[in-house]
């Protein structure tokens, strides 16, 4: 039997009506961020909005989800290819372990095409600080148009 992974997911409230189509079935397909599930059974024990600038809900949603079991915290794809980017995603990111000790990985879904070329064209991720956060959720072209 697989090991079962309890996660949280915290969307950007400009996404606040999403449905979570693209992280569920990159979740499903074990694409993104979540291929590191690849040998594991995930379980979605909570799904938010940050509730709009500065972030509100990021103080205390964790909370909940870690109620419910969650031992990590995605911050959904949009966080990182709205324009601009979430200005606080850095303090969140350090914020969640810090308050709650659960793990926190940055994005859901791999970037869509249209997304890495209007940042690309705009040097948005430029900064070196941005590497490790992009890496899991730039994958293949094929699978970046696939999420366009």
């Amino acid at each position: 039997m697989k090991e079962t992974v309890k996660i949280g997911i915290i969307i950007c409230d400009r996404y606040r009506t999403c449905a979570g189509g693209k992280c569920f079935r990159s979740m499903r397909n074990r694409e993104g961020a979540f291929s590191i599930y690849k040998d594991k059974e995930v379980e979605l024990v909570g799904y938010t909005t940050c509730d709009g600038c500065p972030g509100g809900n990021v103080e205390y949603a964790p909370a909940e989800m870690k109620k419910n079991g969650a031992e990590v915290v995605h911050f959904a794809t949009g966080l990182v290819v709205g324009y601009p980017p979430c200005p606080h995603l850095f303090h969140f990111r350090d914020f969640i372990p810090e308050k709650y000790g659960l793990k926190v990985v940055m994005g859901t879904h791999p970037i869509p095409q249209t997304y890495l070329d209007t940042h690309t064209r705009l040097n948005t991720w430029g900064d070196v600080k941005w590497q490790d956060i992009l890496e899991p959720i730039l994958c293949d072209e094929k699978t970046r148009y696939d999420y366009s």
